[in-house]
């Protein structure tokens, strides 16, 4: 019997998503619940599961292709498990030796890897069925692909298929080797491109700069992390600190927890913190939700559940909805600077950098601190410099003296 298969709910306000990867192809076989097929949405990369065991019959659609919430994509032959195990057979045994080579790919693997996996291999010549996937349900990562040519390389064992590669390159004429690449932006990627775009066209944004002493946080966290982390399991991370402060900052400041709608301004009693996350497809923003009620622990478990959840892809659209107020941390990357870009349609940003040592006076004499930049980007339209500035100072003097995000000061 012959089952189509519908794009799902995709969650509140989405109503389309984009074909990013078939998982299954024609005549292969699939489980129920198996994921069939990769959807992007706006925000996240969802799986669309199988609700019944059998063998793919046929794709509705292409890679690519703009499907609606309850469209029919594909069909499945129900209770033709059986059949669909020998489809890839005749391909193997048709081919000579050279044509695993050729391919890199390692039967039984193909099905889970996609196609920038797949080109990761070839390039670096290792084997895939030799790695451990980190992605959901175990699907390989370009990531773990690269970690694995890494560790090959480290370990001095030659990388089998780059060889041929490099015999290719000769044979190119002179002056080749410069290439181009021409990619279809995702649909998250778009997305993200357009919020940031409307950001700087329909708020008047303004960054304040400070600067904060990371000597005391620093002190109160080599002290305390072992015990921390044997208590709660968790590592206490400085993400934590800047999240307890902020909270104190848009207490008294309650413009920076708001944001405009229309001729109104919507004033919220709570603070929901956004966390911008690196994830493969760009940048996203899981939110801490009642963040000004949470302690330190908390607050650290959601940070890291959102970062594993990022980097395996199942982050969900309730995960990422809503938030009153951001905070980046360009310095694990290594920024000493920058203006953060506004979330719409929150109405203010903090930056957080990298922790230098910096020449600072203290009680009339030149000393070496460990510094950090803090910059707070905010729509001019609602929020005054003044209130700006003072929210900004209040974050600075919580981290630079812990004790008052334990009494309220």
């Amino acid at each position: 019997m012959a089952t189509e298969i519908k794009v799902p709910a995709l969650g509140e306000s989405v109503t389309e998503g984009t074909i990013a990867e078939w998982l299954k192809q024609p005549g292969e076989a699939v489980a129920a619940d198996e994921p069939i097929a990769s959807l992007e949405t706006d925000k996240v990369a969802v799986d669309v599961p199988s609700p019944v065991a059998g063998v793919m019959s046929e794709h509705r659609v292409s890679v690519g292709d703009t499907v609606e919430v309850g469209a029919v994509i594909a069909v499945i032959e129900e209770g033709a498990t059986a059949s669909a195990a020998p489809a890839p057979a005749p391909a193997a045994t048709k081919a000579d030796t050279p044509a695993p080579a050729a391919s890199g790919e390692v039967p039984g693997a193909a099905q889970t890897m996609s196609p920038a996996v797949r080109r990761a291999v070839l390039e670096h010549g290792v084997d895939p069925s030799t790695i451990k996937g980190t992605g959901k349900d175990g699907r390989l990562t370009k990531e773990d692909v690269l970690a694995a040519a890494e560790a090959k390389k480290s370990g001095g064992t030659p990388a089998p298929a780059p060889a041929p590669a490099a015999a290719a390159a000769p044979a190119a004429p002179s002056g080749a080797g410069r290439n181009s690449e021409r990619v279809k932006m995702t649909r998250m990627r778009q997305t993200i491109a357009r919020r940031l775009k409307g950001a700087q066209d329909q708020a008047a944004l303004l960054t304040t700069f400070n600067d904060c002493d990371m000597s005391a946080v620093m002190e109160a966290r080599d002290k305390y992390k072992d015990l921390f982390a044997k208590k709660h399991d968790i590592r206490l991370g400085f993400m934590g600190f800047f999240a307890k402060a902020a909270c104190l900052a848009l207490k008294d400041v309650p413009a920076v927890n708001a944001y405009i709608d229309g001729d109104e301004i919507i004033y919220h009693d709570y603070v929901d913190i956004s966390v911008a996350v690196s994830a493969p497809n760009g940048l996203v923003v899981p939110v801490i939700r009642d963040a000004d009620k949470k302690g330190f622990a908390r607050i650290e478990q959601d940070i890291a559940d959102f970062g594993a959840r990022a980097k395996a892809g199942t982050l969900t659209m309730e995960d990422m909805t809503g938030g009153t107020f951001t905070i980046s941390n360009g310095g694990v990357f290594g920024s000493l600077m920058s203006t953060p870009i506004i979330n719409p349609p929150q109405s203010a940003v903090l930056g957080l950098h990298r922790i230098e040592d910096r020449p600072v006076v203290r009680n009339g004499e030149i000393v070496i601190r460990p510094m950090m930049y803090l910059a707070l980007s905010y729509d001019h339209r609602l929020i005054d410099g003044r209130e700006a500035v003072t929210a900004l100072k209040i974050i600075k003097e919580a981290i630079e003296d812990p004790t008052r995000m334990l009494i309220d000061l």
